[in-house]
């Protein structure tokens, strides 16, 4: 069936929505005891951060804010700091990855005569492209408001967990209207089909269908205004028309409106990913009425309640302030993909329902299962279990678990198997209520011969002859399989144990003793020559965004086994030393733009290296741990719109800054063993799933930063780590700072 046909079935169902109205809250005001007041959303605008820049709540499938005209890297968000042009402002957008995709469903409210397209700065009278006037432009979260100075149209917006909530502010009424815009995905996708259809004086019904990063994504939508439409200007493929429907490759419909000057014109926009009847339904459920200011409050009432889960005690503002955009940004994504009576699409692109969990997507695995989801057991056990459920379910529908799913779609993007981390940490704390399922689908992904599997498998590592990116995905196989292995001993499976266990060491064959670094090696046991260690190649050498220097400490999971390719216990430390001491130089005709953040050879600015300032604490030396992460922590986040040093990562730059502030990391794949490191606050509260576990630092300073003593619910502690069970049940934690190399475990 064509989906124009799903629209037009619809018929006198999508009648007008009657409005109802509630009690008016002042946007312009936060509520003095909220956490949003803290949070700075241009943190990460600048740089290469690529955050988003909107409004929208926590987790939710909206993201509605505005797309500039360029395409390059750092437009990835549709939003950088340096930009001020605007062709409208979508309903869907990525944060902090490093490539684009979405920004579906466009909205741009003009005055006069456009032409159908997004235009260019050259011509000022080109498209629907407008300057947003920077010196009026605001955002919190929940909500953002910008002038648009071609138009003179002052818009604010807001939104729930599945709609968009538009309020525009004519200051001419010549030939007021809003155009819709089905064409243009930001530049990074394109439209394949899409239709827009008229049910009523108020209501707009329509679809967009795209290829892009996501191979095969559909968003079906329904927009609603506040006062009557006037007449409907369609354009599809180069036709223009007055009329009620329009289907096509390039599709736009102008609404327009009699709008007094002054007087606002509210949008309320409802998506799905299933159906338009499913996209009314979840704008009836989500937001019947009129009130913009509520509508406001509400939202930032949902911010406030995510992010008062962590309660820090601190009197440097500028530090609570990163810290608490920092949250926020790990509450972006994963976001809903379903709607509210459970219907989801599919991995298989069916349509499924499910009443056990909610379906999300936007899950940059290989980012994230290092620090955000961690995080995320912690505060949002909830989510976990949502995750737990969705993952499962692409297994089933897929055949694998998630590598880097994107609205409903296997992009493959990355190396290794990410999802299976993120899976077995959830089970190995508790998520996962069937083991035997989640073990199913953690060995089956494991064993698929795609990816450079088959050659793992018959070489016991992967030739850098044979494919790119060798050592990369070789050392992120191991990650994998170890966390696996985890999941196999819960199982009871102990052939499978040993299985994996022993697949998980083949890094070892990657390390070249003479020069001391894991090196590409071919099918003939060679190790690749002529080699540079400080050499970077793009998504074209050995390894992936990194070099050797990087990727010699990928090994979360087995550090004894890393130690022990070296000739000695100090022979390693001083390896170690040495990364964060030698030259930042980086050599290559094209070198990754994701190195970044360095010290030394350390990049903080990209995931690889996240765990590696917590070896000191493994291997016994925890004042190195504290004193490189405090240099972190001090220096490459700030409160500034280039705070981020490299790509947020839907969340994952920021969940490293959000728990390793607190004191701790988890630096294995999967288990939950929370490594101390250095805490940066006074104290905290954190609301976890047995009531609040509360941490109190005394004696704190930038010179008192080594922890001295560790008490557990009121007794002596003596292990280099916190269990997620001991966080989980709630508790006290005791920390005694000072200035001496100590070691207290």
């Amino acid at each position: 069936m064509k989906a124009t046909s799903i629209i037009i079935s619809l018929g006198a169902a999508m009648l007008p929505l009657l409005a109802t109205s509630c009690t008016s809250a002042p946007h312009t005001e936060v509520d003095g005891n909220s956490f949003t007041r803290y949070v700075d959303p241009r943190i990460g605008t600048g740089g290469h951060g690529h955050v988003f820049y909107g409004a929208n709540v926590p987790f939710g499938m909206v993201q509605v804010g505005p797309t500039s005209i360029p395409q390059e890297w750092d437009w990835c968000s549709g939003y950088h700091i340096s930009d001020s042009t605007v062709i409208g402002f979508p309903h869907t957008h990525l944060s902090g990855t490093g490539i684009g995709d979405l920004h579906d469903v466009t909205l741009m409210p003009v005055n006069g005569t456009v032409t159908y397209a997004r235009g260019h700065e050259d011509d000022p009278h080109s498209g629907l492209w407008s300057y947003s006037d920077r010196s009026r432009e605001t955002a919190r979260p929940g909500y953002y408001a910008t002038r648009l100075t071609r138009h003179g149209i002052d818009v604010e917006l807001t939104a729930t967990e599945r709609v968009g909530f538009h309020k525009y502010t004519f200051s001419d009424p010549d030939s007021t209207a809003v155009v819709i815009d089905l064409q243009n995905g930001g530049g990074w996708d394109r439209a394949t089909e899409a239709a827009v259809k008229r049910i009523g004086d108020t209501l707009l019904a329509g679809y967009r269908y795209s290829r892009g990063w996501a191979g095969s994504q559909r968003i079906y939508f329904v927009a609603e205004f506040s006062q009557p439409i006037t007449s409907l200007e369609m354009a599809a493929d180069g036709n223009i028309a007055i009329a009620d429907s329009c289907s096509g490759t390039v599709v736009y419909a102008r609404a327009n409106i009699n709008a007094a000057p002054g007087n606002p014109v509210y949008v309320k926009v409802a998506l799905s990913p299933v159906s338009t009847a499913n996209a009314l339904l979840n704008l009836k459920t989500e937001l019947p009425g009129w009130d913009f200011d509520q509508c406001v409050a509400q939202a930032d009432g949902a911010w406030n309640s995510q992010l008062r889960k962590i309660e820090i005690s601190t009197s440097d503002a500028d530090k609570r302030k990163i810290f608490y955009t920092a949250l926020y940004h790990t509450m972006i994504a994963p976001s809903l993909f379903c709607d509210v009576n459970g219907d989801y699409r599919g991995a298989d692109g069916m349509v499924h329902n499910s009443s056990l969990f909610k379906a999300h997507t936007t899950f940059s695995c290989w980012d994230t299962y290092r620090a955000a989801h961690p995080l995320m057991s912690i505060i949002h056990p909830q989510l976990t279990h949502d995750i737990v459920g969705t993952f499962l379910s692409i297994y089933d529908q897929q055949g694998k678990l998630p590598v880097w799913h994107l609205m409903g779609c296997e992009t493959n993007t990355m190396v290794g198997n990410p999802g299976i981390c993120i899976l077995a940490d959830a089970a190995t704390k508790g998520y996962a209520p069937d083991i035997s399922r989640a073990y199913d689908a953690l060995r089956q992904s494991a064993m698929l011969d795609e990816r450079g599997m088959g050659l793992r498998k018959r070489y016991g590592y992967i030739p850098c002859d044979k494919m790119k990116e060798s050592v990369a995905y070789d050392m992120e196989y191991a990650i994998a399989d170890w966390s696996v292995a985890q999941v196999a001993k819960m199982a009871g499976d102990t052939a499978g144990y040993a299985y994996f266990d022993n697949r998980s060491h083949s890094y070892r064959q990657l390390f070249d003793p003479a020069t001391r670094f894991m090196r590409g090696k071919d099918s003939d046991g060679k190790f690749r020559t002529p080699f540079n260690p400080i050499a970077s190649d793009h998504r074209n050498d050995d390894y992936c965004e990194g070099n050797a220097w990087q990727y010699t400490f990928l090994v979360p999971h087995d550090l004894p086994g890393l130690v022990g390719c070296f000739p000695s216990h100090g022979e390693f430390l001083g390896k170690l030393d040495s990364l964060f001491t030698v030259s930042s130089q980086l050599e290559g005709a094209v070198i990754s733009p994701d190195i970044s953040g360095m010290i030394g050879q350390y990049a903080h600015g990209n995931e690889p290296s996240h765990h590696i300032t917590y070896f000191y604490t493994m291997l016994g030396q925890p004042w190195k741990t504290a004193d490189r992460v405090r240099q972190i922590l001090d220096t490459l986040y700030t409160s500034q719109p280039d705070g981020l040093c490299g790509n947020e990562d839907v969340g994952a730059m920021s969940a490293w800054y959000v728990l390793s502030a607190l004191g701790f990391y988890q630096v294995e794949p999967a288990g939950g063993r929370y490594y101390f490191g250095s805490p940066l606050f006074d104290g905290a509260t954190i609301k976890v799933t047995g009531g609040e576990f509360a941490i109190t630092v005394h004696n704190n300073s930038a010179s008192n930063r080594y922890i001295q003593k560790v008490c557990l619910n009121g007794q002596p502690y003596g292990k280099a780590y916190l269990d997620f069970a001991d966080i989980a049940a709630g508790g006290s934690l005791e920390i005694t700072m000072g200035n001496k190399h100590t070691k207290w475990y």
